[in-house]
C-alpha cells in the first residue's frame, strides 16, 4: 500500500478509536472535528476495536474478516462506512482490484463524499485501464472526475481525529492530494497526453517528493521528448544507494530510452 493511502488509513483509524473514548478533546474553531461516532453496546466496541486493530497492524485477511464480522453482527453500526473502506484497502493491499473497487464503491453510495474511497477506486481505474479496453474513455473519464472530487472534498473535510494538530492534519491532506494528482498523471499517460502527465507527477513529487512519483515524472518527461530533464531527474535518483530495486529498475530503462532517443 502506499504511504499516502496508509497515512489517511490511519488518520481516519486513529479518529474513530479516539471517538470510542469518553469525551474527545475540542478541536480548534477554525479545523472542526467530524462527528463523534458511537457504539451501542460492549460487544459492539469489541468488534470495532478487533477491525482497528487488525487495520493499525496492517493484516489485510484480519482486517476483512472483522469488518464482515462487524457489519454482519450489528448492520446498523455507525462505523460500517469505516468498515467498509477499511476491508476495501485490504483487498487493494491483497492486489484484488476488483473486490477493492466494489467495496469502495459501497462507501461512496453511503457517502459521495469520502475522499478516500474516491481516490481508491479512481486509483484503481487509473492504474488498470488498458489501452484495448472498449469504455477504456468511460472508465477514465469516471477516474479524473473521483481523484478531482477527492482533492475538493479532503481541502473541506473536518479533522477525523481532534487530538491531531492543525499542522498534521494539512500534512495529511497534502499527501492525498499528491497522491490524487499522481493519479491524475496516469489518467493523462493512458491517453497519451504526456505534457499533462509531466504537469500532475511535478505536483505530486513538489508536495511529496518521493521516489515513486519521480520516476513517474521522468518517465512522463522522456516520452514527452524532454529527455535530457528526463535523465537528469534518473541520475538524481540512482545516486540514492537505497533505492528501492522496482524504481531503480524503472529509472535505469528510463534512462537508457531517453538516452536511446537524443542519438
Amino acid at each position: 500500500m502506499k504511504k499516502t493511502m496508509i497515512t489517511g488509513l490511519l488518520l481516519w483509524a486513529a479518529g474513530t478509536l479516539s471517538l470510542m473514548a469518553q469525551a474527545p478533546a475540542q478541536a480548534p474553531a477554525q479545523a472542526p472535528a467530524a462527528p463523534a461516532l458511537t457504539v451501542k453496546s460492549k460487544a459492539e466496541a469489541d468488534a470495532v476495536n478487533a477491525l482497528m486493530t487488525a487495520a493499525n497492524a496492517q493484516n489485510p485477511d484480519g482486517v476483512i474478516k472483522a469488518a464482515d464480522d462487524l457489519v454482519t453482527k450489528f448492520s446498523d453500526t455507525a462505523f460500517k462506512e469505516v468498515a467498509l473502506f477499511l476491508e476495501a484497502t485490504a483487498y487493494r493491499q491483497k492486489h484484488d482490484n476488483e473486490k477493492a473497487q466494489i467495496y469502495a464503491e459501497r462507501v461512496l453510495d453511503m457517502n459521495p463524499k469520502n475522499y478516500n474511497a474516491a481516490l481508491l477506486v479512481g486509483e484503481i481505474l487509473a492504474s488498470t485501464t488498458r489501452e484495448n479496453d472498449l469504455d477504456k474513455e468511460e472508465k477514465l473519464t469516471r477516474a479524473e472526475k473521483l481523484l478531482n472530487d477527492s482533492i475538493a472534498n479532503v481541502q473541506v473535510a473536518p479533522k477525523p481525529n481532534p487530538q491531531l494538530t492543525d499542522a498534521q492534519w494539512e500534512e495529511g491532506k497534502k499527501f492525498t492530494v499528491a497522491e490524487a494528482h499522481n493519479d491524475l498523471g496516469l489518467v493523462a499517460l493512458d491517453r497519451k497526453k504526456y505534457d499533462v502527465a509531466v504537469k500532475e507527477f511535478q505536483t505530486a513529487q513538489d508536495m511529496d517528493p518521493q521516489p515513486a512519483y519521480q520516476v513517474r515524472l521522468a518517465s512522463a518527461l522522456q516520452s514527452a521528448g524532454k529527455n535530457d530533464e528526463a535523465i537528469a531527474l534518473c541520475d538524481k535518483l540512482l545516486a540514492d544507494p537505497n533505492l528501492h530495486p522496482v524504481i531503480k529498475n524503472l529509472a535505469e530503462n528510463v534512462k537508457k530510452a531517453a538516452t536511446a532517443a537524443k542519438k
